[in-house]
């Protein structure tokens, strides 16, 4: 997890059922019962292959892992209600695609890892960081930086 989280505030997802907060956190995303097609974020109905008629679709967590597919700089504040920390600093995004799955998941760097830090290809691991904090409380969101932990590749722990 990101040095950046209080240790003393209650820490809560900033969007939740999206992601765990656990220390090693992973993505939950839904998984057709039929064919297997994966879904992020989460949901609940039919299958959203048109080669599939299922009708049912399981919470399933994903990889913790996986690698650059793509990436940017956002070097100005997004419109509300979207809710940054002050001073607004600019943040990478990254898509990345997941180990096991294979599905391209776009979320934001940690703070301080920018454009110029990434390259396409380059391994990377599902960590939280801070999005912003209220009233004692850390709202938590999933960030994708450089993977440094060695785990079996496609598995969440």
């Amino acid at each position: 997890m990101s040095e950046t989280a209080t240790s003393n505030a209650s820490q809560v997802p900033a969007i939740e059922g999206w992601f765990t907060l656990d220390q090693n956190p992973h993505l939950i995303g839904s998984q057709c019962t039929g064919c297997g097609t994966y879904v992020f974020p989460p949901r609940e109905g039919a299958c959203p292959s048109p080669l599939c008629d299922s009708e049912e679709l399981k919470a399933t967590p994903f990889s913790r892992f996986g690698t650059v597919w793509s990436y940017a700089e956002n070097r100005y504040a997004p419109p509300l209600p979207y809710r940054a920390a002050e001073p607004f600093e600019p943040y990478a995004l990254v898509a990345v695609q997941l180990e096991k799955e294979g599905i391209i998941v776009l979320g934001q760097a940690p703070k301080g890892i920018l454009a110029k830090d990434l390259k396409v290809g380059m391994r990377m691991q599902l960590e939280t960081d801070v999005l912003y904090r209220e009233d004692g409380v850390d709202y938590m969101v999933y960030v994708w930086a450089p993977a440094v932990q060695d785990e079996v590749a496609g598995g969440a722990k």
